[in-house]
């Protein structure tokens, strides 16, 4: 993996619409709270697969799919949060959006993440020259913006690919909030009112992410 380099894009849709049908849908559903998209590909020219985690709802958002044209078979586990398999007809957007990543150099490292804004975060990997171009086949109508490049540790991508996606954003907001500065700029009651949950609550996160990073450093974990 000598030379390789990450790019952290978000994407988003000029119209601030999402990429498809099926996600405007569910973007308006209160109730469901979707995740990040664990897989993606296509399986013909017309359809696809997915396979995303679900925060909350699930129940509403099978209702969504069973409703939705777009759909072709789903199966969804867990109770309230979960996973949710998706075998769907392609937009002509996500079609040529996907037609645009079978044919980069670049690899998209999973998940694929979403923000409450409705922007879509990917991690592009690939040698240095590849990203001079990498660009040019997006289609006109995604705007792409560069949140973050560097050279690829895949140990350390890795390692931090041990948490949920919950515990990556309470570390993310405890970092960034000088929780691990010395002295320390906050405390768990602060990030607690910053996630909307109790300090308890950040507190068997912060355990539970410590305990996975630190961890991976163990030969034999």
């Amino acid at each position: 993996m000598v030379g390789m380099r990450y790019v952290t894009v978000r994407a988003t849709h000029a119209e601030g619409e999402p990429f498809h049908p099926l996600g405007a849908t569910v973007a308006d559903e209160p109730a469901v709270t979707t995740g990040p998209i664990h897989q993606l590909e296509v399986i013909d020219g017309d359809t696809g697969v997915s396979l995303s985690e679900i925060r909350a709802g699930l129940d509403r958002y099978s209702e969504v799919l069973d409703a939705s044209p777009y759909v072709i078979e789903y199966t969804t586990t867990g109770t309230d949060r979960g996973f949710a398999y998706a075998h769907f007809e392609l937009d002509d957007l996500t079609r040529r959006l996907l037609r645009y990543r079978r044919s980069s150099n670049l690899i998209v490292e999973m998940p694929i993440e979403s923000e409450p804004d409705g922007a879509t975060v990917v991690t592009l990997v690939g040698e240095a020259e590849a990203f001079a171009d990498a660009f040019d086949g997006v289609p006109e109508e995604v705007s792409v913006e560069v949140v973050e490049t560097g050279t690829y540790d895949p140990g350390v991508r890795q390692l931090f690919g041990r948490l949920t996606a919950r515990q990556r954003e309470v570390l993310e907001t405890a970092v960034r909030a000088g929780y691990y500065e010395n002295p320390r700029e906050t405390t768990q009651e602060g990030l607690a009112a910053e996630l909307g949950v109790s300090p308890a609550t950040v507190g068997e996160h912060l355990r539970k992410i410590e305990s996975r990073v630190f961890s991976g450093f163990v030969a034999g974990e």
